[in-house]
């Protein structure tokens, strides 16, 4: 018992160390004006991808209509699917996601350092109805700056604390031990 208190304590010191020196990094881009937003796509895909609104806009879309718990209201996304993004980046995706693979997951990161975790079977539509989306607007409005201008939208998880506002960041990783 004392041993994993004191692997924790070290854990939480040393992520702390690490916030430290990545935050006012995460901050600045933050900063960025609307016009020049990016989402950025990358890690264990063939093809890394760097998309702007206007590049999301011209992909296929989905709307979810969906009810948001924080704000106790009906809301509508429209964007793109997760899934569709990681296919263009070259993700492991249907057939190909067996074995090893199924250990691989995806973290989206918002501006401020905030992130969420999914398996990527979990995105993928050969395996779940996940129908998690990268919206760019709500309600047929822009996200306005305070949530965008992308916000990743999981409709069916019961609670949402894995709906990143301001997401920056989309990457796919495997445990160290399958690389």
């Amino acid at each position: 018992m004392v041993g994993r208190v004191l692997r924790t304590a070290l854990f939480l010191v040393s992520a702390c160390a690490i916030w430290a020196i990545v935050l006012p990094e995460r901050t600045a881009t933050a900063q960025t004006s609307r016009g020049a937003a990016q989402l950025k796509v990358g890690g264990a895909v063939a093809t890394p991808l760097t998309l702007s609104v206007a590049d999301l806009k011209a992909m296929p879309r989905t709307t979810l209509h969906v009810e948001n718990p924080h704000e106790k209201k009906s809301e509508v996304y429209e964007g793109v699917l997760l899934e569709e993004l990681l296919r263009r980046a070259g993700a492991a995706h249907g057939e190909q996601i067996r074995g090893p693979l199924m250990t691989t997951y995806v973290v989206a990161e918002a501006s401020d350092g905030y992130r969420a975790l999914f398996a990527l079977a979990e995105v993928d539509s050969g395996f779940m109805n996940s129908e998690i989306l990268v919206a760019d607007t709500v309600d047929g409005s822009p996200i306005d700056e305070k949530r965008g201008p992308f916000r990743l939208v999981a409709p069916h998880d019961k609670r949402p604390a894995r709906w990143v506002r301001m997401l920056k960041l989309i990457t796919v990783s495997s445990p160290k031990e399958l690389n």
